[in-house]
Parts: structure tokens; C-alpha cells; sequence
């Protein structure tokens, strides 16, 4: 996108910082009495991992272009997931590993898709599905005690925690960040 100013940061932007793309977790501009003022900011870095960065007050960054859009998940190729866009019916694919609870989102899904310098780079899932039991053990008659739960196999292979009511062929809703259930669909 452009040089920009240390001054202006914003929470939330990517910036390439010596090759890696990070993304302003926070800032704070500091104005010693004695010395020139700089900005002290915590960054995450795309890949993984957070990292502490002092600038000088007015130095120059590179902010790169981003983008989300909301994408449907198509299908499985491989190591990546096809996803495509509604308005121009442009498919791209992103990499399994960069999208958040793979396992849970069902085909068919809307997901955000985030776009660094116009390449998809991962992909969001909702913050909550609704997804059917595949297999579960039957909850037994008596069993009480607040809060027991059993594990339940989903319809797109990935296994939580359900209380003992839930059976095979509910409909359940799954938090995918937490991956914890939330009530019966």
C-alpha cells in the first residue's frame, strides 16, 4: 500500500517489517523528557508468535493491502480447501493449516477469507455451526452430576465434549474457537 508514518499506526494493520508481515496488536507514543519520542508496539507476526518493536516517532513503514471477503467453502484438494467468491465466482485456495478449526466448518460454509497483497492468506471460520452427531455413546439413565459429558464424532469427523442428553443425529451448535458445545439447533 504505501510508506506510512510510525505516528499513525492503527490497530489491526499489517506492516512489513524487515520481510515479515505483522499486524499491530498495539501501540503507545512515548515522549521521554530527555531524548526523542518513539512508539513502542506489540506486533504478531502472521506465522505465529508476537514479538515487542520500538520505532522512532516519524519513522517510515511499509503497510500492506488487505482485504477480506466472505467466500463459501467448497471443497478438499489436497493440503488446501477450495473456497469461492458469490459476486465474481473467482475460486481460490487456502492452505488447511491456515484456517482456524478446519475440522468443524461443513461444506458449503461462509467463511472471511483474508487477502494480503491480493493472495488469500487464511481463512475464518463463524463464530459458531450447527452440526449433526455422527456417533456418541447413549447418556445413562441417573447419571446427574452437573456438567458430565461424553465425546460425540460430528458429521465432518472432528470430536467435543457433549452433555449426556445430546444423542446420535442431534443437531448441535459448536463455538469454533473454543471447539466446546453450545446447545441443541
Amino acid at each position: 500500500m504505501g510508506a506510512i508514518s510510525s505516528n499513525d499506526l492503527k490497530n489491526g494493520w499489517v506492516l512489513d517489517v524487515d520481510g515479515d508481515l505483522v499486524s499491530v496488536i498495539s501501540f503507545q507514543h512515548v515522549k521521554p523528557g530527555k531524548g526523542g519520542a518513539f512508539v513502542r508496539t506489540k506486533l504478531k507476526k502472521l506465522g505465529g508468535g508476537t514479538m515487542d518493536r520500538t520505532f522512532r516517532a516519524g519513522e517510515k513503514l511499509e503497510r500492506v493491502l488487505t482485504e477480506t471477503k466472505t467466500m463459501q467453502m467448497l471443497y478438499e484438494d489436497g493440503d488446501g480447501v477450495v473456497f469461492m467468491d458469490h459476486e465474481t465466482y473467482e475460486q481460490v485456495t487456502v492452505l488447511k493449516t491456515d484456517i482456524g478449526s478446519f475440522d468443524l466448518i461443513p461444506p458449503s460454509t461462509e467463511v472471511q477469507v483474508l487477502f494480503i497483497r491480493e493472495s488469500p492468506y487464511s481463512a475464518e471460520p463463524p463464530a459458531t455451526v450447527e452440526l449433526v452427531v455422527a456417533q456418541t455413546d447413549p447418556g445413562v439413565k441417573g447419571d446427574t452430576v452437573s456438567n458430565v459429558t461424553k465425546p460425540a464424532l460430528l458429521e465432518t469427523g472432528a470430536t467435543v465434549n457433549v452433555p449426556l442428553f445430546v444423542n446420535e443425529g442431534d443437531r448441535i451448535k459448536v463455538d469454533t474457537r473454543s471447539r466446546e458445545y453450545v446447545s441443541r439447533a
